[in-house]
Parts: structure tokens; sequence; C-alpha cells
């Protein structure tokens, strides 16, 4: 086991654990997460599914799916799974592979990148665009081109596609994904259930597929699509989900 691939991905991992902190200290105050920042995030899972709608139905997916709208970004509390991370940090450093550490630390920041464009968002509707009514896509639109963070967008979108390839390079490994399995009871007695049923749903999500490059291909395709969309002041009623005002 190459103790240099140990030790990149465990100070990425350490970098998005950071990264992924600050942005939760932002999101969440002592009742939970800050009622803008679950709306938007509702909001958005609710065009994601419809964005994908089809791919929920379809047995190789949905699985797959449902662990992008879950675990990776939801309107739930992550908050039980990012400190349990945080919390078995420097034993993960020091035992697990290096492609397993830099896996979890591709998903952590996907997770922290989404946080912190949420964050733009819910401070450009709710502060600078004063939205006293009901979020729907065009105030999400306007804000999207208002907040200036293409770059952010853009990265977004590509480390989807980097997280497919990381989980589909070790899910298949035995030895690996027996140890995952092996770590339930020992996760569960340490308060660790929600960072170790996160890690299994990724891997049975991904096994499931028998290779993700056409999913990850189709998140990526219609991601793009809708940026560019929005981007260009398109109509939204072609990505907008079901209910808003645009569908009239």
């Amino acid at each position: 086991m190459s103790s240099a691939k140990r030790d990149a991905g465990a100070r990425r991992l350490a970098e998005q654990l950071e990264r992924s902190r600050l942005a939760r200290l932002r999101q969440y105050d002592e009742q939970g997460m800050r009622p803008e920042c679950r709306t938007l995030a509702a909001w958005q899972a609710a065009r994601l599914r419809h964005t994908y709608h089809d791919l929920l139905e379809t047995s190789r997916y949905r699985k797959a799916v449902e662990f992008f709208l879950n675990d990776l970004y939801g309107d739930k509390d992550f908050s039980s799974r990012d400190e349990g991370v945080e919390r078995v940090y420097p034993i993960m450093a020091r035992v697990m592979p290096g492609p397993a550490l830099m896996t979890i630390s591709i998903g952590i920041e996907l997770h922290a990148i989404s946080q912190e464009l949420d964050l733009d968002m819910v401070a450009m509707i709710w502060g600078e665009m004063e939205l006293q009514g009901e979020l729907d896509a065009a105030t999400y639109a306007e804000a999207y081109r208002r907040c200036g963070n293409l770059d952010q967008r853009r990265r977004q979108i590509s480390i989807v596609r980097e997280v497919g390839q990381s989980l589909d390079a070790i899910v298949f490994k035995p030895f690996i994904y027996s140890a995952v399995k092996l770590a339930h009871g020992p996760a569960q007695m340490a308060g660790l259930l929600d960072l170790h049923m996160f890690i299994e749903r990724g891997f049975v999500a991904f096994r499931a597929m028998k290779g993700s490059e056409e999913f990850i291909d189709t998140i990526v395709t219609r991601e793009t699509a809708i940026m560019e969309a929005i981007l260009a002041e398109e109509p939204v009623a072609a990505w907008a989900p079901p209910g808003d005002p645009a569908h009239g």
C-alpha cells in the first residue's frame, strides 16, 4: 500500500472536512438548519427528482439516484454524519487505503461546494432580492445569475464525474466491500452509524449499476444544459419542478 497515496488522500480529506465544517456553521443555528437553507434545499431536491425521474424509475439506476439526492445532496440534516467523519478522521488517515480516502474526500467536497453555493443563493434570494413569497424557478434562475459564481458551478458539475469514477474504482474490490459490511456493528456501537450507512449506501448503489459511466454522463449533460439555459435566460419551464408557476 502506497504511503504517499494514503498521505495525499488524508490531506485532501482534511481540507474538505474543514471546508464542510465552516459551511455547516453558516447553515445551522441552535435550532438546526436555518429555515431559508432548508427551503432552498427542499426546492432543489424537488427539481432534481423531476430532472431525473426517468432514472429513478429504472431499477439499474434507482439506488444511485437516491444516493445522490439523499446522501450527497438533500434537505436533511447531515451534521451527525459530517461530525462522525471528523471524529474518526485520525483513524481513517492511519489505516484506510489511499483510494478509499480519496473517494470519501471527493464526496465531502461535493457536499461542501453544494453547501457554499446554497449559502450564496440564500444570501441573494432572501437578502439582496428580499424574497417574501414562495421560491419559484424564475426567482431561482435570477439569483443563480446574479451570484456570479460560474467557476464553482462548473466545478460542482465536474466533481460529480469524479465521485462516480472514484466509486467505480473501489466498490468492486472484495476486501474493501467486505470491510465496509463488517464495520456495521462496530460503527453502531461507536455512535457512527450515520457515517457508516452513508458509506454503505454508496457502495451498494454503485455496485448495483455494474458501471456508472452512462449514469454520470446523464447527470453531467443535464446539469450542464440547465446551467447554460439559466445563463442564457431561456424559459425556465423546461426544467422547473412540477407545481412551479412556470408551468402555468
